[in-house]
């Protein structure tokens, strides 16, 4: 499956070795991808067009991150994000799912917290835990009300958690989106920073599901007013043309402390904005930004010694912050397939063909390799 750059859209920055949030050294993502039946919606039968995704900031390593967080338009949910803001650390995953199925995946990483830490009888004494769970609307495809997502399915997107290449598109949480009134889903990416600005990597994953046709725009070309057709079919006309939601987690390995890491945060709307997000009064547009550096800062007892760059030092991450959310974007609807689903529902994949003779039209075709 191609991605955004192997269609030859020029993007700014230079991405790391997979283009992927995996390129910031320890950071995990596993999907679990619910895809079955077909035809009318029964509630509870189906058809299941929905999943979870994961994303572990150290792997199985429990060892908290700094973290901030920041909500551009609140028509959403990420849970846990008060204890974020007040602690300045992300204990454990970051989960995205269903809206409807937040509270399931959130009592489910409990769970499993809870059985990774039985075999330290110290941290399962201490054991407590505010989950970060994350949402976006699939009920125009999906079964939402149906409740599909089980524990064993967070479970599966938990333990499949791996480095390397990120699956793209109609995967884990994102399987049922939709972007700009094309498919839509999970898409990722990142940029890695010079040597004379630290080499740090900033990495983004996306749950794509915002923006309206008209409004959308790839490498400055107005794609959306020039590929008009495709739209969705649904028996259930969407009165606020835009409405929908996206959540963004960033990583970085960036020495951050969390009220920076909340300056990153703030900068992801700017990519979006890039693509022609508006946030929309419907939109739930909600982001969280941690950094991999100071291991151990979490540590109970005794004095943290940590590091931090200075804010002088951070507009180089704010720009890659921006590059990487726009590609990551894009990279998640040129991944994503044309999805049918309940009562016959249709959202159409983004045209591969039609958008490289867009943006050549409009002479944006980068050189090819």
């Amino acid at each position: 499956m191609p991605r955004a750059r192997d269609l030859r859209i020029p993007f700014e920055g230079t991405p790391g070795p997979l283009n992927g949030i995996t390129d910031v050294q320890g950071v995990q993502v596993g999907h679990t991808t619910l895809v079955s039946g077909d035809g009318n919606l029964e509630v509870g039968k189906g058809p299941v067009r929905t999943g979870v995704t994961a994303i572990l900031p150290r792997g199985a390593e429990n060892d908290p991150v700094f973290a901030g967080w920041y909500s551009l338009n609140g028509n959403g949910e990420m849970t846990g994000t008060t204890w974020v803001e007040e602690s300045g650390f992300l204990q454990g995953p970051v989960m995205i799912t269903n809206t409807h199925s937040v509270g399931i995946v959130r009592d489910a990483v409990v769970a499993w917290l809870v059985e990774k830490s039985r075999d330290d009888p110290v941290s399962f004494d201490l054991m407590w835990s505010l989950p970060v769970v994350a949402e976006t609307y699939d009920g125009g495809l999906n079964d939402i009300n149906g409740f599909h997502v089980s524990q064993e399915h967070a479970f599966a997107a938990l333990d499949s958690a791996a480095t390397g290449p990120v699956a793209e598109g109609n995967v884990g949480g994102g399987t049922g989106m939709v972007c700009h009134g094309f498919k839509g889903g999970i898409g990722t990416a990142s940029n890695k920073l010079t040597a004379r600005n630290g080499a740090y990597t900033v990495g983004v994953l996306v749950q794509a599901n915002y923006g309206a046709r008209h409004t959308l725009t790839i490498a400055g070309v107005p794609v959306g007013r020039e590929i008009t057709d495709l739209r969705p079919i649904t028996r259930v006309k969407r009165h606020n043309p835009g409405d929908g939601s996206i959540i963004v987690v960033l990583a970085t390995d960036a020495p951050l402390l969390p009220h920076q890491l909340k300056r990153l945060a703030r900068r992801i709307p700017l990519g979006i904005a890039r693509l022609g997000g508006m946030a929309t009064n419907g939109s739930g547009d909600i982001f969280i930004a941690f950094s991999t550096a100071n291991p151990g800062a979490a540590g109970r007892k005794g004095i943290s010694k940590l590091d931090m760059l200075p804010n002088d030092l951070m507009t180089p991450l704010f720009e890659a912050t921006v590059y990487a959310t726009e590609e990551a974007i894009v990279n998640a609807l040129v991944a994503a397939e044309t999805m049918r689903g309940i009562n016959g529902n249709t959202v159409h994949a983004l045209p591969h063909d039609r958008l490289q003779q867009v943006l050549k039209k409009y002479n944006r075709l980068a050189t090819a390799p």
